[in-house]
């Protein structure tokens, strides 16, 4: 099969919002109301969920925020999902999906990052759909950075759609902002600098393949299993090879080594031709940093490994459509690019 790519979004489609793994607290609400409120500007409708209820760690029991996933994933009429945020526990929606129904679907954008990448990645590897990591639906009212892309862009581009994206050259190193305080908070705080850098080497890298990748800590739960086989779905999809990228939330630097020393002894990286990075903010051990930590499970890969890429939980964003067309590009000067194709 080839990659299945849902169709481009036009005014009046709809869009599904829920909560498949952590769900929105009552002061946060307004927030949420702004970010809705953006994606109605862009004319579409939005439809909200019943499994939204934040008061804990989980939106709703498993049950029923895999059955109101698979109802808008399947839905005719909902052309995207998105969710709020990520959370913790998305990897309980895994056996409780319908994978076969998910396959016949007519496809639908499935946007998101951090635990969402839980439920993005193993629908682009067992069905070839393509999803796309990158924004949550908080994050959609800020300002995109320079060199940088929306999702609300992407999903409405055509067939056959190639963009590319550089690093906007500054990120945040202060945290997240206060939503509770500041819900119409549009404007990021860059107040660091830093280009990507190589860490297996130096000199120029061009590499090309399909994309896949997300959340180390999420991901690693699901190594081994046919959820995360990139192998097969190389295989089917991709026999130039993947371009394959992690990223790190905020375990240390030991649990991340550990972390992709698994997911790589379960053959998660074996076609990679490159490997990207995001920057993190995730702290170091006291000795091992968390480059260092990356180097000591993928460095005997022998392929390009490019770390600081905004597909990470420091902002800003770099959407990534898992299942695209890629050619990533890095200089010894330090400029990069990243070039997508949706075919």
């Amino acid at each position: 099969m080839s990659i299945r790519y849902p169709r481009p979004l036009r005014p009046g489609d709809r869009v599904g919002v829920t909560s498949p793994s952590s769900g929105v607290p009552d002061e946060l609400r307004a927030r949420l109301d702004v970010a809705l409120g953006d994606v109605r500007a862009r004319g579409y409708e939005v439809v909200v969920g019943s499994c939204m209820d934040g008061s804990g760690h989980v939106s709703a029991p498993a049950e029923e925020r895999a059955a109101e996933l698979m109802e808008m994933l399947t839905d005719p009429t909902i052309r995207a999902v998105i969710p709020p945020w990520g959370g913790e526990l998305a990897i309980d929606l895994i056996p409780l999906l319908d994978w076969e129904r998910l396959a016949a679907a007519e496809p639908t954008w499935f946007v998101g990052y951090s635990d969402v990448s839980t439920l993005l990645t193993p629908l682009t590897l067992l069905t070839g759909t393509a999803t796309l990591h990158g924004n949550n639906l908080m994050d959609t009212p800020y300002e995109v950075s320079e060199g940088l892309v929306s999702w609300l862009d992407l999903v409405a581009a055509p067939p056959g759609y190639r963009f590319t994206q550089t690093p906007p050259g500054r990120h945040r190193t202060v945290g997240h902002d206060d939503f509770a305080a500041f819900p119409e908070i549009r404007t990021y705080t860059l107040d660091s600098t830093g280009p990507w850098v190589r860490l297996d080497g130096s000199g120029d890298v061009t590499a090309e393949g399909r994309l896949i990748g997300g959340c180390i800590e999420t991901l690693a739960g699901l190594a081994g299993t046919r959820c995360l086989d990139s192998t097969a779905f190389a295989e089917r999809e991709a026999p130039e090879g993947l371009l394959v990228y992690v990223e790190a939330c905020e375990d240390n630097a030991f649990v991340i080594c550990r972390n992709l020393h698994g997911m790589r002894l379960a053959g998660f990286f074996d076609r990679a031709n490159a490997i990207l990075v995001g920057r993190t903010g995730a702290p170091d051990s006291r000795t091992l940093t968390q480059h260092e930590a990356v180097l000591d499970a993928l460095g005997s890969l022998n392929v390009p490994i490019l770390a600081d890429v905004e597909c990470g939980h420091v902002a800003p964003y770099m959407p990534i459509v898992n299942g695209a067309r890629g050619r990533v590009v890095h200089t010894a000067e330090g400029r990069g690019e990243l070039t997508q194709t949706l075919d």
